[in-house]
């Protein structure tokens, strides 16, 4: 067997890619370093940095307050890991009624379409007032933070991600439902062996950018009396006169996002490779 040689023609076009990669990663550098100079020279060597550092970015401050701000960021992964699974449960079932079909659901429909917008309307911090501070005085008794807190972001969120799971389920072609049913499955084995894992393909991306924003806002639940990341942060801060605690808080939620982002980016690339393979020339 003769291998095939590439020609004159397909070398000259590869030199040129290699050269105008070489030209553009030589370009991205010259770039980011007369960023960073411009930086240096506008930002770290004005005489406001001196404070500036002194009171957001001490070292000093970030040590001692990381210990207590790390403590209360646990209560947070807490309320994180509880929230996604009722999240998800709940939603999948808000979903699943919006999406029955027949004149016998209209109620049911009615109900599961007012709750996610009633729910998609209402901001994040009124429903932590009117369930955190209210739920408690009406049951008379003390309920735990992480209960509240999980409640709270269970019924925001879940309006959220039910109308993202709907949109999946509806994407699904009717052809594969009638498919599926003229096969002998009923409306809930059509709806868990054919439909979901379909539509579940098609939403991961925006689930899981749902899911970066629910990481940021358990932060929240510091106004129900938590003592977590944000509130650990607020009490350093009082003691020290410092808002260095506040930048440590931040780092901990940046460094919880980052995977997930980079994550969901990552997983978008796959599919559209996938979905777009063979269209690129």
């Amino acid at each position: 067997m003769t291998s095939h040689l590439p020609s004159a023609l397909e070398l000259d076009r590869r030199a040129y890619r290699h050269r105008r990669e070489q030209r553009s990663v030589l370009l991205a550098v010259v770039s980011t370093l007369a960023f960073a100079a411009i930086v240096w020279l506008t930002v770290f060597t004005t005489p406001t940095w001196a404070v500036v550092q002194e009171s957001f970015f001490n070292p000093e401050v970030a040590l001692e307050a990381l210990p207590r701000v790390w403590n209360g960021f646990l209560l947070n992964l807490q309320v994180l890991g509880l929230s996604v699974v009722t999240v998800g449960v709940f939603a999948l079932l808000i979903a699943v009624l919006r999406t029955l079909r027949g004149p016998v659901f209209f109620p049911v429909r009615v109900l599961a379409a007012a709750y996610t917008d009633v729910f998609r309307g209402l901001p994040f911090i009124i429903v932590l007032f009117l369930f955190g501070f209210g739920l408690p005085t009406i049951a008379d008794t003390r309920i735990p933070p992480i209960v509240l807190g999980t409640l709270c972001v269970t019924l925001t969120y879940s309006a959220y991600v039910a109308e993202v799971i709907r949109a999946g389920i509806e994407a699904v072609h009717p052809s594969q439902r009638l498919a599926a049913r003229s096969l002998g499955l009923g409306y809930v084995q059509t709806l868990r062996r054919v439909v979901l894992p379909q539509a579940l393909r098609k939403i991961t991306p925006p689930l899981m950018n749902d899911f970066v924003a629910m990481q940021k806002d358990v932060g929240l639940i510091s106004i129900l009396g938590a003592v977590d990341a944000v509130r650990a942060a607020q009490i350093v801060t009082s003691q020290t006169y410092n808002f260095t605690p506040y930048i440590v808080a931040g780092v901990l939620f940046i460094l919880l996002a980052i995977p997930s982002i980079r994550l969901t980016d990552w997983y978008t690339a796959k599919l559209r490779a996938r979905e777009q393979t063979g269209s690129v020339l």
